[in-house]
């Protein structure tokens, strides 16, 4: 055992050190940086990701393009109107970073006459503007509606083509450039959707929060430990261990590069109810330790020796929890789990090792050093004990109505994902999705790949044409595609174009003589670039890409369920397979996989938090008996989930690890007192009042507090974090409760104290 010289010196070393890694984390945060990777929400190890990968290679990304959708309040078809938005375009095909940008005001309508030669008309004439006339071209032309301009006609769109895979200080600079053109317009009103601008509202909107979440955090916790143990020193002493945890985490994210994710955001608030955990048992049964034991050094041995254990525990169970989302093949999430883990573990070893030398230093609060007795706690603790011992059924009957309950809304929980999930209704950009969803056809990428089967076939065959030109009509009726890009549809474009602009002839031409003409047509323009982005170079694989609405995954599934059985039927005939793929599809995957991925590591964190209580209390009935009032908060969370429609999607499913792992920490303190108590040759009912009374005060706190960090989050723009702030607070609350009723009543009834 330390004497208390020795750990006088040691004291003076583990200080210093503590100051000095503590600097050097602190140093490390200004290489932080935030990541809004829309990507690396695809499935891991996954052969469709693989695919996609491969026919991106071959074609272009799907998803980096902007759509600026313009209002005119009275109709579009106003020549000042449109000559501003002509303007317009053509300063934004000038930006840093724009390939190119696309404006019904430039297009022209290409014709071609029986002698082979071609000529085009704009479709909007400014030398001869005829609003009559030039409305009803642009209508005849299908591929227009819903693209380039909406079908009510109160709103064009211009279409931004950019770099690939732009970072967000590129983002930045590509968005205000087009914002910065658009002050010198009065239009009025102007809508901007796409990755680039979700990108930069994102991570404007973490880099904000994850500002708000420390600000409002430091307040709480002066409120919560200035009444908690009513003194400066009570305030000051423990903010030294919680903020200088929250300062190791971040600085080692900084130190090893990796960037703060949409998930990480909450990092700040979940450190500070961590460290306040660990951090409340320890003060609280210092301070009580100080009012009996004779010396200061004394009052540390006590505490650390009664909590220490069971802190350590909790910190691993924890830390378990969160390390189980590394299950989750989604990378955010996994990178989530393992950060927070080790970020669990780090409070701990702070706590343990910095508090008692502060305690030695600092030794205590005047009012606890005068040794006055909190009877505030003791008084209504022992109240709260007496009934829930007096009243065994009625606590179990209570329990049991309310699982079953919560069984009936558990069943009701529905799975779903949006693109723009986490954005409220009231968000401007949310809004300006929602807009371009209901006139432009969405910004929900859209591809299907066509592969021929065939070898001694070509993309060029009429009857490979044919059979496309089929799943294509089936997309437009069926699924709901605006087709924006296929070889198909540029045929038909063309065939319309031979037959003076005559809509009848949108269509397939049916001789091959006719494809080949168009071959020769589409691979010249742009000198073969625009061929190059729907064709490959092997002429046996194209693409059919398009948008369709946001509709979520539940809808979206249903309709590639439908889809897949209908290409199944054409891909019986021999001729080509076809694979739907995209951005969105792998997205929408990764919910496929969430579900077994979440019960399969809440599994394995129950089983080894199971294990690591059954071991270190020695005793099965224990280890059975801990799980149960820590599976009632879980049940109620689902049910409470089910009942008021809260889906289950990315950010809401790692609620339930998450919970599990903090919300058994109270139990497993109880335990640690329960077994120490026992250990000392108490009876169990004595050893149960014992622990209800010693560490109910330390629970009932670091409830509150933990329940008020995570009450926080619900500030938060984007929605996941509110619901997981929220439902977390309910579940801890429910957890607290549990342990103070339908622990106390299990352990009475069914634990067997050994002779």
């Amino acid at each position: 055992m330390v004497g208390e010289k020795n750990f006088k010196k040691i004291s003076k070393i583990a200080l210093v050190a503590f100051i000095a890694l503590t600097a050097f984390f602190a140093y490390n945060i200004q290489k932080i940086r935030f990541d809004y990777d829309f990507e690396k929400f695809f499935p891991i190890d996954d052969p469709e990701t693989d695919f996609f990968a491969d026919y991106r290679e071959k074609f272009e990304s799907d998803n980096d393009f902007l759509l600026v959708a313009i209002e005119n309040y009275n109709g579009v078809f106003d020549k000042e109107f449109l000559q501003k938005v002509d303007r317009l375009n053509q300063e934004i095909k000038k930006v840093d970073l724009v390939k190119y940008s696309s404006s019904l005001t430039e297009m022209k309508q290409q014709f071609t006459d029986p002698l082979g030669f071609s000529y085009s008309r704009p479709y909007i004439d400014f030398e001869d503007f005829d609003p009559k006339r030039d409305s009803t071209k642009i209508f005849n032309s299908e591929e227009l509606v819903n693209s380039f301009i909406a079908e009510d006609a109160k709103s064009v769109c211009i279409f931004v083509r950019h770099d690939d895979y732009i970072s967000k200080k590129k983002s930045d600079q590509l968005i205000g450039g087009i914002q910065d053109l658009l002050k010198n317009y009065e239009f009025d009103h102007v809508r901007i959707a796409g990755r680039t601008i979700g990108q930069k509202y994102y991570i404007d909107k973490m880099s904000f929060e994850m500002a708000l979440f420390v600000g409002m955090s430091a307040v709480l916790i002066v409120l919560f430990l200035f009444l908690a143990f009513r003194s400066i020193w009570g305030v000051l002493i423990p903010q030294v261990v919680i903020f200088s945890g929250m300062i190791w985490v971040v600085g080692s994210m900084g130190l090893f590069n990796e960037p703060i994710n949409i998930i990480l955001t909450v990092l700040p608030s979940i450190m500070f109810v961590v460290s306040m955990s660990d951090v409340i048992h320890l003060v609280s049964r210092y301070l009580d330790a100080l009012r009996v034991e004779t010396s200061v050094f004394s009052a540390i041995k006590v505490a650390v020796k009664e909590v220490g254990l069971a802190t350590l525990l909790t910190s691993i169970t924890t830390a378990v929890g969160f390390f189980s989302l590394y299950f989750v093949r989604v990378q955010p999430i996994q990178v989530f789990g393992i950060v927070m883990g080790f970020g669990v573990l780090i409070a701990f070893v702070l706590t343990f090792l910095t508090l008692p030398v502060l305690f030695y230093i600092f030794p205590g609060p005047k009012y606890v050093l005068e040794k006055k007795e909190d009877h505030f706690w003791k008084k209504y603790l022992n109240r709260w004990f007496v009934w829930v011992i007096k009243n065994p059924k009625k606590v179990l009957l209570l329990s049991g109505i309310v699982v079953a309950i919560s069984v009936v809304g558990l069943l009701q929980i529905d799975s779903n994902n949006f693109l723009m999930d986490d954005l409220s209704q009231k968000e401007e950009l949310k809004k300006d999705f929602n807009y371009l969803d209901a006139h432009y056809g969405g910004v929900r990428p859209f591809e299907l790949a066509v592969i021929l089967q065939d070898t001694s076939k070509s993309v060029w065959d009429k009857d490979v044409l044919q059979q496309v030109d089929s799943i294509e009509a089936y997309l437009k009726n069926e699924y709901g595609v605006t087709i924006k890009n296929s070889l198909v549809q540029s045929l038909r474009i063309l065939n319309r174009s031979s037959h003076a602009g005559n809509p009848d002839y949108f269509k397939l031409p049916k001789s091959s003589r006719k494809i080949r003409s168009g071959k020769q047509v589409l691979s010249m323009v742009g000198e073969g670039a625009f061929l190059r982005s729907i064709v490959d170079s092997t002429e046996t694989t194209m693409r059919i890409s398009g948008t369709i609405p946001d509709l979520g995954n539940n809808a979206v599934t249903a309709k590639n369920e439908k889809l897949n059985v209908f290409l199944k039927e054409k891909e019986a005939l021999g001729l080509a397979k076809y694979q739907i793929t995209g951005t969105a599809h792998l997205f929408d995957k990764n919910i496929g996989y969430l579900s077994m991925s979440l019960i399969r590591g809440l599994g394995i964190s129950i089983l080894i938090v199971a294990l690591i209580i059954g071991f270190v209390y020695r005793s099965f009935s224990i280890m059975l008996l801990s799980i149960i009032p820590n599976m009632l908060p879980l049940i109620i969370i689902a049910g409470f989930m089910g009942y008021f429609g809260i889906e289950l999607k990315t950010s809401t499913s790692i609620i339930y690890t998450i919970a599990f792992g903090i919300a058994v920490d109270d139990t497993i303190h109880f335990l640690g007192k329960f077994k120490f108590e026992l250990m000392k040759g108490k009876g169990k009912l004595y050893a149960l009042k014992r622990s209800y009374l010693t560490t109910g005060k330390a629970m009932i706190l670091t409830t509150l507090i933990l329940c008020a960090g995570f009450l926080l989050l619900i500030f938060s723009s984007f929605l996941g974090t509110y619901y997981m702030g929220l439902l977390l607070c309910i579940t801890l609350f429910v957890a607290l409760i549990a342990d103070l009723t339908l622990l106390p009543v299990l352990l009475l009834l069914f634990f067997k104290q050994r002779k």
